[in-house]
């Protein structure tokens, strides 16, 4: 595998202006990227590529980040990918990790934390084991955490537990300060493919 700093990005986003705008900053840092307005013109073009990172949009017309993740994974593919989305698709980021992308950011995308992401992406081995600081929640704090990486929405956990919108919404902050996480993102980074959270009775 290349260097972080040499290996090649594919960049496959629909939208030409944030194409444009993210294919300028990449380059910009000195990163070599090959741009693509289609999950199917990137299968066409490098679908066997081997070496480098691929920054894919989610939602885009035709085939859908999603389905070329799937492509990629029935080829064999060794290529880490990270997510990009302006959606905030919980259940659509559970699916992505568990299934092996290397992160999921959302839009707009900050530059530097894009850059660490992809460093991230084409070094990475495996994930980390879940941090014992999880040994730190509530036991309803790790309730809502089990049900947050299920793919549940703030309402349905509070139908779920019983317990008002409001107070689910505070244990989700306690949880992203106890974790140190700052973005849903993230917190699926640190735990999904690892180990159910400690307490849990799911």
């Amino acid at each position: 595998m290349s260097e972080p700093a040499t290996a090649p990005i594919y960049l496959v986003e629909d939208d030409d202006a944030v194409r444009d705008a993210l294919a300028m900053m990449l380059r910009a840092a000195g990163r070599t990227v090959e741009t693509f307005e289609s999950a199917e013109s990137f299968v066409e073009q490098r679908g066997n590529a081997s070496d480098g990172c691929l920054v894919l949009d989610l939602r885009m017309p035709g085939m859908s980040g999603l389905e070329l993740q799937d492509v990629l994974s029935e080829r064999q593919s060794s290529l880490p990918i990270l997510f990009l989305t302006g959606h905030g698709d919980v259940p659509s980021a559970v699916r992505a990790i568990k299934r092996g992308a290397s992160d999921f950011i959302e839009k707009p995308v900050d530059d530097e934390k894009l850059l660490r992401a992809i460093d991230s992406a084409l070094t990475q081995g495996t994930r980390p084991p879940l941090p014992a600081i999880v040994g730190t929640l509530t036991r309803r704090e790790r309730e809502v955490l089990d049900l947050i990486l299920t793919g549940h929405q703030t309402r349905a956990i509070a139908q779920q537990l019983f317990i008002s919108v409001k107070t689910v919404e505070f244990h989700r902050s306690r949880i992203h300060v106890k974790l140190k996480v700052s973005s849903m993102a993230e917190l699926f980074m640190l735990c999904l493919g690892n180990a159910r959270p400690a307490g849990s009775t799911q």
